[in-house]
């Protein structure tokens, strides 16, 4: 194999997961299977996108790769860089505090004004994580205490 471009694009964690999957789905339906290196790989991998908290952790699904344009659309305003935008897709940040560790400089780039509405923006087009038992709303990125 030759690699022509390298870095050509970059997906999110979204698009790796429906590739795999689909991958999967084809080799079942031809009834073969793929090298046993290939098969670990997208075993572990998959465990690893459908494990909790992680946004892919939900079942049914939230959103599809269709959600990623409408997202970059809604975003399109505050313009957030391709890296930025890749991990708002793939951590799916709900609350203010978890989106600062997405944007850089987020505080002198934008108001909190602006900071709620992307928070927002993601929340309409994503998705909100499912509250847990006696968890109150649902935010796997809220710090719990016991006592």
């Amino acid at each position: 194999m030759k690699i022509l471009e390298s870095q050509n694009a970059t997906l999110t964690n979204l698009e790796v997961y429906e590739f795999l999957n689909a991958q999967a789905k084809e080799y079942q339906a031809q009834k073969r299977r793929g090298p046993g290196n290939l098969e670990t790989l997208r075993r572990e991998l998959l465990q690893y996108f459908e494990a909790a908290p992680g946004p892919l952790s939900q079942k049914p699904q939230p959103y599809d790769t269709s959600a990623i344009k409408l997202l970059m659309e809604r975003l399109r305003p505050y313009e957030i860089t391709k890296g930025e935008f890749i991990m708002l897709v793939n951590l799916r940040p709900t609350n203010i505090p978890s989106l600062n560790t997405v944007l850089e400089d987020m505080e002198s780039r934008y108001s909190e004004e602006q900071q709620e509405d992307i928070v927002q923006g993601v929340l309409e087009i994503l998705g909100q994580f499912p509250a847990a038992d006696g968890e109150a709303g649902g935010d796997p990125d809220a710090m719990q205490t016991t006592e």
